[in-house]
């Protein structure tokens, strides 16, 4: 980031002194994901500074934009500039970039397509937003089972340079039917003339068309692949998905269950490319729905105030009983919710969980409440000179804090695993939703073992 800082300073030093030559020299030779960094911090040059750079730097660096500065380039850009950046762009990111622009831009890039571009850019966009299809691109190599190595080589150097891989290249038959796939080591390392039906691998890994994109990323992460072949119904090739794509819905899939987990609706936009009105529209209904649950709380409070009336200090010790409850129910929730996304636990689980938890629970329950049974006397009593904390209200405290533990921690276990069961999304049932949920059994607990132990004496 100091490299990009430096950079971005001695940019605006030249634009000042008009030294453009000095600019595109600087500029070509960087990567084009730290290029679009450097570029959208000239908001009203970047339009001159894109213009600066070579054809193919500068199409990479338009696909790694923001959408919003996208947009403003395409704006800006003339019916010819607008075809040779689009020309140079792979189709996957065409439609990525399609999806995000207004319908006037949307036009302007179609119009300005070859009719075979525009026929394809449309079959994608058919595909369901969370589809393998959506995120397929259509430009990979196949190769005939019946030529020899040596005819597989001479169709990669002429068709390799449009395609986004020739890593791997896949094996069809006349109708696109996919049999098998060779890698470019493979051929490089074979003899000329061997034919490719004989070194193919015909043990495919693929996804049909309609697979959530999600499966997918987990496929290619699960077997290390560089590309993953997407078919359609008849398992005839209709396109790839390459590693990069998947890191990005890996990426995306993270950030939305972060997002849930913090109670608040997903966002496809980053957090200082989004206007204030647009985040409290994505805070405000979990804060109502979790205020609105609070009233339990408050009228659990409120229906033993009249008893907690006669032994006061038990209010002071109500946040601390609380708060506890909530952290070690979100700290369960959260590792569960992080297994189910990786597929380490299933719903045949359930009961290893219960029972693993429960251990966990009662030791972190007895660990916390001997930690506050010593605190409350020497603390609170000693140093503090509570003398209303005597051992019984000490005991009935910690005792508190034990089972409200257990309690919590079964409950973070269960509610994210019977989400998924249900078919909701176990993120939902994170630290925000759960702690409210604990709060009131927490409450619950407190007033009836005080009630037995305390109040009614």
């Amino acid at each position: 980031m100091e490299e990009i800082k430096e950079i971005i300073n001695t940019i605006d030093e030249l634009l000042e002194t008009h030294n453009y030559s000095g600019i595109k020299n600087l500029l070509k030779d960087f990567e084009p994901a730290d290029l679009s960094l450097v570029l959208e911090e000239f908001p009203k040059k970047i339009g001159t500074l894109f213009r600066l750079l070579p054809k193919d730097l500068a199409a990479e660096c338009f696909v790694e934009m923001e959408s919003d500065n996208q947009e403003r380039l395409l704006s800006s850009f003339t019916d010819k500039e607008l075809k040779e950046v689009m020309d140079e762009i792979y189709i996957d990111d065409t439609v990525d970039i399609i999806e995000e622009m207004p319908a006037n831009v949307v036009k302007r890039i179609l119009n300005n397509s070859d009719p075979e571009t525009r026929k394809v850019i449309n079959e994608i966009l058919k595909y369901p937003d969370d589809s393998a299809g959506s995120l397929m691109t259509t430009e990979y190599v196949s190769l005939d089972a019946d030529i020899t190595v040596e005819d597989a080589l001479k169709r990669i150097r002429r068709t390799g340079v449009d395609k986004e891989t020739i890593y791997t290249c896949y094996v069809t038959k006349p109708d696109r039917t996919l049999l098998g796939y060779v890698t470019a080591k493979k051929l490089l390392l074979s003899s000329e003339d061997m034919i490719i039906a004989d070194i193919m691998e015909t043990s495919v890994i693929f996804v049909h068309t309609h697979e959530d994109k999600e499966v997918v990323a987990k496929e290619m992460s699960k077997y290390d692949l560089l590309a993953l072949p997407v078919v359609d119904a008849e398992e005839r090739l209709v396109g790839i998905i390459t590693v990069d794509d998947a890191i990005d819905v890996i990426e995306e899939e993270a950030t939305e269950d972060i997002e849930k987990m913090a109670a608040i609706i997903p966002s496809d936009k980053p957090y200082l490319n989004t206007n204030p009105f647009e985040i409290w529209k994505n805070r405000m209904p979990w804060l109502i729905l979790l205020m609105l649950s609070a009233t339990f709380t408050s009228q659990i409070i409120t229906s033993f105030e009249e008893k907690l009336a006669t032994c006061l200090v038990l209010n002071a010790f109500i946040p601390m009983i609380m708060g506890s409850g909530g952290n070690a129910g979100g700290q369960t929730s959260v590792t569960i919710i992080r297994g189910l996304a990786l597929e380490e636990i299933t719903m045949g689980d359930i009961f290893k969980i219960l029972f693993k938890e429960l251990r966990v629970s009662l030791l972190c329950g007895i660990t916390l409440g001997a930690a506050t049974f010593v605190k409350m006397m020497l603390i609170d009593r000693l140093l503090l000179g509570n003398l209303a904390v005597d051992v019984k209200i000490a005991l009935v405290v910690s005792f508190t804090l034990l089972v409200t533990i257990i309690v919590a921690k079964l409950v973070g276990c269960m509610l994210p695993v019977l989400a998924k069961r249900l078919g909701f999304d176990p993120a939902v049932m994170a630290s925000p939703f759960i702690t409210t949920i604990v709060d009131v059994l927490s409450l619950l607990i407190y007033f009836g073992i005080s009630t037995a132990f305390v109040l009614n004496i």
